[in-house]
């Protein structure tokens, strides 16, 4: 593996070793004063794999789940983003998904 392969696998959220998924839904569970995971997926309105997936890091915590789980603990998004260990300033979001599509080619032959 070269440095750019490693230094692109290491950028990776779930690949950091500080991210930690656990520590995000043990401190809801306790914000909120609730008693299991079983608990936390119906506060958060998501089904119970859902929750074991992220806690098995086989899910990544998504911007749509972050959002509810700030709507429902009141806990700010930077502050739900530390407690799971994402310290990044910025989120990067690619060129690709802001450049228009290609239209299609005429078949004039211009």
């Amino acid at each position: 593996m070269d440095n750019t392969e490693s230094s692109k696998r290491g950028t990776r959220l779930a690949d950091q070793v500080a991210y930690d998924p656990n520590n995000l839904l043990d401190a809801l569970i306790e914000k909120l004063n609730l008693k299991n995971d079983a608990a936390l997926s119906r506060a958060l309105e998501v089904a119970p794999p859902v929750i074991s997936k992220i806690r098995h890091r086989r899910l990544p915590v998504g911007a749509s789940l972050l959002i509810r789980m700030h709507e429902v603990s009141d806990l700010s998004i930077k502050d739900l983003r530390v407690l799971m260990g994402d310290r990044r300033d910025k989120f990067r979001i690619s060129d690709k998904q802001f450049k228009p599509k290609d239209a299609p080619s005429s078949a004039d032959g211009e």
